[in-house]
């Protein structure tokens, strides 16, 4: 029978992060699989467990992916680890998964720490709806591409930075999502130190502006308010209604003052809905 593939969070900070079955699993089973085998070894060493270690990153996933299934499949119970956190969240371990799984092999999660929902939970913006983005592209074009991309997201936003790379970062961010947006940077979550810098964006390039960062981070960002597509909506539903008003037979400006007093806007937006450039500029003035 072949082996069981067990993905085993472990801590990102605080040793005591680390679960009580997440300990029990790694005692019990053969092989353990990490992303930073000294990193594991230490934590290895920790909890006074000596087991056979192999690599498993980014830059050998191949060939070292090879080794691993054929470990489970003679039988071999295997713990894939990440330098830190759950395996699978913007590392490598989602491919060695994915291959266990096709393989018809059991993969079992073994839940605790995560810095994504650790710096979520505590970054006081909604929690209601979020999307995870992991780390942004390293080129400053592609960077900007993507967050131009999330510039409307209405959910909130989770990413992973690298300290030399936060400056520029939070930069972009500000240049594409404005200055007054909302942010959170999360650093040495659950260590001694750690920190939540909560602040709009333009306060947070001003804050690393006079302190390099330090750490890995976990930058949280309020989604948009409102989607360009329910602006353009909201906008024809109330031409809609200035259209109805003035079936009703009030003139266009009066149906416009009308609409635009009830829902807050302005007069002269409200009368040039639906016109052309030339039948806009001829907006009468009091």
């Amino acid at each position: 029978m072949a082996g069981t593939l067990y993905l085993v969070a472990s801590p990102i900070g605080n040793m005591g992060d680390l679960t009580a079955r997440a300990g029990a699993v790694l005692a019990q089973v053969d092989l353990v699989a990490a992303e930073d085998t000294r990193r594991s070894g230490q934590l290895l060493q920790y909890l006074g467990i000596k087991k056979p270690l192999t690599s498993y990153f980014e830059h050998n996933k191949r060939k070292k992916g090879e080794v691993i299934l054929n470990a489970l499949l003679d039988g071999q119970n295997v713990a894939l680890l990440c330098d830190a956190g759950t395996p699978g969240i913007a590392d490598p371990g989602a491919d060695i998964a994915r291959e266990a799984i096709a393989a018809g092999i059991d993969v079992i999660p073994i839940p605790g720490a995560c810095a994504m929902l650790t710096a979520l939970m505590a970054s006081g913006l909604t929690t209601e709806r979020f999307v995870f983005e992991g780390f942004l592209p390293r080129k400053e074009k592609e960077r900007k591409l993507r967050l131009e991309e999330l510039q409307t997201e209405m959910r909130t936003m989770v990413f992973y930075e690298a300290p030399h790379r936060l400056k520029d970062t939070l930069k972009a961010m500000e240049q594409v999502f404005g200055q007054e947006r909302k942010a959170v940077c999360a650093r040495e979550l659950t260590k001694k130190f750690e920190e939540f810098l909560r602040m709009d964006l333009a306060q947070l390039n001003a804050h690393f502006a006079q302190k390099d960062p330090k750490g890995e981070f976990v930058v949280v960002v309020a989604g948009a308010e409102k989607r360009k597509d329910e602006i353009e909506i909201d906008l024809h539903a109330l031409l809609e209604v200035r259209e109805q008003l003035e079936q009703e037979g009030l003139s266009r400006k009066e149906a416009a003052k009308a609409v635009a007093k009830l829902y807050g806007k302005s007069v002269k937006e409200i009368y040039g809905l639906g016109l052309e450039q030339d039948e806009w500029s001829e907006y009468p003035c009091d």
